[in-house]
């Protein structure tokens, strides 16, 4: 398997083939997706926009703010598209954007809670989750994941790496595949997916 390193390393004193390198790199995995799975992925989105069920969105770190860009785009993109005023939007909801409550869950109970607690507050029998990870073994993600699953839920999972602990447990996964450590190409593409998904609709909703 290719590596990011072996591709760079050779080109740091040199900015515009150190830039072409990481470009092309990216190209190529971007290649290596599996599409069918995207569409999966959009199918159980438009599927709970119908059902007027809440898409839950989450993540660590930088997949945290991917997290938090992929409900806004969610969110806005009836609102922007339709020019039917009673169309249903998708429901979407980033829960790592409340730092008072994450702040607190993890000061009085514990960090691997910090999103389990607030789905059992939100959840509602078949609503659905998109677990934003690079390595897939985030505990606080896998906690979430599991107590879904075990309440008629439906879990996807954007993974790096080889898919980690999380890979198992997901409904669906698409999952970029490199070796470990590579976060930033695999959250590069995690925001180029968001960005599909998010076209598709724009095409889809003005349709309606």
């Amino acid at each position: 398997m290719k590596s990011l390193d072996n591709e760079l390393k050779h080109t740091k004193n040199k900015p515009e083939k150190f830039s072409e390198n990481y470009i092309n790199y990216l190209i190529g995995l971007l290649n290596k997706i599996n599409y069918s799975k995207i569409a999966e992925c959009i199918d159980k989105i438009e599927e709970a926009r119908i059902n007027d069920k809440t898409i839950f969105i989450m993540g660590n770190g930088g997949s945290a703010s991917t997290a938090s860009h992929v409900a806004n785009d969610f969110g806005l993109a009836v609102m922007k598209k339709s020019k039917n005023p009673n169309l249903k939007s998708y429901r979407a909801q980033s829960i790592t954007d409340n730092m008072s409550v994450i702040s607190a869950t993890a000061n009085d109970s514990d960090y691997k809670n910090i999103f389990l607690d607030q789905i059992k507050i939100h959840y509602r029998k078949g609503d659905i989750a998109i677990l934003i990870s690079a390595s897939g073994n985030s505990q606080n993600l896998v906690e979430a994941a599991k107590w879904i699953r075990s309440n008629n839920g439906f879990v996807i999972s954007w993974l790096g790496f080889d898919g980690g602990i999380l890979k198992s447990n997901s409904d669906l996964n698409i999952i970029i595949d490199t070796p470990k450590g590579e976060y930033a190409p695999v959250e590069d593409i995690h925001l180029i997916i968001n960005h599909v998904i998010v076209s598709w609709m724009h095409y889809h909703i003005s349709s309606l």
